[in-house]
Order: C-alpha cells, then sequence, then structure tokens
C-alpha cells in the first residue's frame, strides 16, 4: 500500500542547537499557584482481570485485552477506570510483565520529581547526566531513575559501570526489571517512556530521556522553562525533519523500521477513524508539527497529561511500537472528544533539544517484528 506525500516533503535538518531562555539558577525557583489549575477529574487503573468465560486460551497481557468499546470510552476526560499497562491476570496465572523488587519500588514511590530512561537488550551505552550540571538541589530531591534488563546490566559491568552500594552509578539509581512484558525491546521501553506516572505515582513531574542522549541541563530549570512558564501540563519537542504522519509512515517502511502490513494496518484504522494530514497553511492547526521527535519529554502528573500518556500507550500496546505513528491520532482524539476540557501541550522546538542533551548513536538497533 501506498501514500502521497503531505504538503510539506522531507527537506532533511539541521542538527544544530538553539539558544534556550533558562534561568541562571535554581536558587529562587518557586513553583507557580496558578499551574494547579488544570483539568480535574479521577483516574483508576485497571490492575487485574478475570477469566473470560468464553475463552479456553487466555494468557495475561501487560496491556490487558481492551475492547474496542473500552477504548472509545477511555478517551473522554472523566472519572474512569481504563487499561493502562501493569494488569495482572486472574489468580494462579503467572506474572504479565515488568516486575520489580520491593525495594525499588519503596524507592519509586517516595518520588516527587524524577528523570528517567531505560537501557533493554544491551541496546545501549550508559550516558550519566553531566553532574557538574546540577544543581545540590536537584541532587538530593530529584530521582534519577535508570531502568535496565539484567542483560544490560551484566553488559554494563563489563565495560566497568557497577552499581555502588546504594544501587546507583553516578546520579543513576538503578533499577532491574524482570520479566519483561514485550519480546519486542521497543515497545517494551515504551512502559518507562509513556507510563512514568504508574511507576512514580507519588511524584508531581517527570522529565523522559532516551538513552541515546546525555542530560546537560538541570532537571528543574528544564520543568521551569517548559512547564511553568508556558502553564503547561506537558512538553514534547516536534519532529527534526517530518511533520506529517503520511510521511512518517512512508519513511517507517522505506526503511523497514517495522512490519509494513501491521503500519498499514494502524494507519487505516487512523484515517478512518478522522486523522487528516497535517497542514502548515492551516490557522487553526492545533500543533506546530504532527510528528514528535518522543525522546525528551517533560510532564507535570496532572490527571488529563496522565490520561494521555494511557491513552498513547494503549495505542503502542495494541498496534505497533512506533509511538511516533500514534502520537497525533491519540492527541487529536483526545481533543476532539474533549472540547470543554483542554489539554495544554507544549510542542517546542527540536532544536531546543539538542541545546540541553548531548547526543550519541544507539549502540545498536533492538530487533524488530520481520518485514512482509
Amino acid at each position: 500500500m501506498t501514500y502521497p506525500f503531505c504538503f510539506l516533503p522531507y527537506a532533511g535538518f539541521s542538527d544544530l542547537p538553539c539558544e534556550v531562555g533558562l534561568l541562571e539558577s535554581v536558587e529562587y525557583l518557586v513553583e507557580p499557584r496558578e499551574v494547579r489549575n488544570f483539568t480535574h477529574f479521577s483516574l483508576e487503573y485497571i490492575d487485574q482481570e478475570g477469566l473470560p468465560s468464553r475463552s479456553n486460551m487466555y494468557e495475561p497481557r501487560f496491556g490487558g485485552h481492551q475492547t474496542l468499546e473500552e477504548r472509545e470510552q477511555s478517551f473522554f476526560a472523566k472519572n474512569q477506570t481504563l487499561h493502562c499497562g501493569f494488569v495482572k491476570g486472574p489468580p494462579g496465572f503467572s506474572s504479565s510483565g515488568f516486575d520489580l523488587d520491593v525495594k525499588d519500588k519503596a524507592y519509586m514511590n517516595g518520588c516527587k520529581i524524577v528523570v528517567s530512561s531505560c537501557i533493554f537488550g544491551s541496546s545501549d551505552f550508559l550516558r550519566r547526566p553531566t553532574s557538574k550540571k546540577m544543581s545540590e538541589y536537584s541532587k538530593k530531591n530529584v530521582c534519577f531513575v535508570m531502568f535496565v534488563d539484567e542483560q544490560t546490566l551484566a553488559k554494563l559491568s563489563t565495560e566497568g559501570h557497577v552499581p555502588d552500594d546504594t544501587g546507583r552509578i553516578g546520579l543513576w539509581r538503578i533499577v532491574i526489571v524482570k520479566n519483561l512484558p514485550y519480546e519486542d525491546m521497543r515497545r517494551t521501553g515504551k512502559v518507562p517512556k509513556l507510563l512514568s506516572h504508574r511507576l512514580f505515582p507519588n511524584s508531581w513531574y517527570s522529565i523522559w530521556l532516551d538513552s541515546k542522549m546525555r542530560l546537560n541541563t538541570d532537571p528543574m530549570l528544564i520543568i521551569e522553562y517548559f512547564l511553568w512558564r508556558t502553564k503547561s501540563e506537558y512538553a514534547i519537542s516536534n519532529h527534526y525533519g517530518r511533520h506529517c504522519v503520511w510521511d512518517e509512515v512512508l519513511q517507517n517502511k522505506r526503511l523497514d523500521k517495522y512490519n509494513h502490513t501491521a503500519i498499514d494496518e494502524q494507519f487505516t484504522f487512523y484515517q478512518s477513524d478522522g486523522l487528516t494530514k497535517f497542514d502548515p497553511s492551516d490557522p487553526n492547526t492545533p500543533l506546530p508539527s504532527y510528528v514528535p521527535e518522543g525522546s525528551f519529554i517533560v510532564r507535570a502528573h496532572t490527571p488529563i497529561s496522565n490520561l494521555f500518556s494511557c491513552l498513547w500507550f494503549n495505542e503502542v500496546n495494541r498496534f505497533t511500537s512506533r509511538d511516533q505513528l500514534s502520537f497525533a491520532y491519540t492527541y487529536l482524539k483526545l481533543r476532539r472528544m474533549n472540547p470543554e476540557r483542554p489539554f495544554y501541550l507544549n510542542m517546542f522546538k527540536d532544536c531546543e533539544r539538542r541545546a540541553l542533551t548531548k547526543l550519541f548513536q544507539h549502540r545498536e538497533a533492538p530487533p524488530s517484528p520481520p518485514i512482509t
């Protein structure tokens, strides 16, 4: 199946950073009172499913067995209980995955502000945040958490990265994940990327950092710049070269990033449910781009921010692990179904992301599902 290009064809990109007007210090930083005045409602999460009455082939799934009707209803920003990962099967069934040590869970439950990343399948080197760029306040009050599997930890140990007595390598607190929920390491990586509010249930803010990047900026200055100053509850950069999902689909297939049939099924579904091409000439376009560069995300853990993260994860769980294909659809559908409940999303320039982090190449690409 082929698709026409969007309004702006891919024209390359600049890898240069641009100026970011950060505050000089965190010393007098105070959270603005109005940042708490976002949409309020209550979210609960399905943590266990019962055994279907007509199924003899049931097996637990980390994302659960969400029906299309449940999926549709979950897009309403209202008091609800929804699927959002970490779904256990009935009593007597094995774990659905992403198992953590009790001590690590206790530590994570105490985190209020989080910087997190992950390496699964030994797919990357360990990039430590630049300690001299971090304030003493952040070193004491921000949780820096790196999720790894046992294979990755063993590989890092051979390279001289061994956790100390507190479980840390530099600023990173190493958290070992056992029983990975998916064979596709990219999909497994979406758990800490998109579900930080589930992993850190008492946190107020979180920053996601892809393992290909090193953080060179104090996290409190990042939160102030991208969230507090713009009165936003979610911030993510636009893609450096593509702005339309049509082009992202073509690029994923051109580079064999995922099973072509699965991409076609997902994209056809989205078009049938109202996804349209990005038009930069339309003054009513709600975002500056429909394709994110999702390696750097800054979030306030507000109800609608948490809902968006659950919805986006559920799309990754249902369709392909290529989250750039589902971002715009999820955002636009959430917005369309809740016209009276705004979601304050700040899509910033990719050059700003490059100014705050140092970008490296991955060690190697995790294996993808076979191409058809």
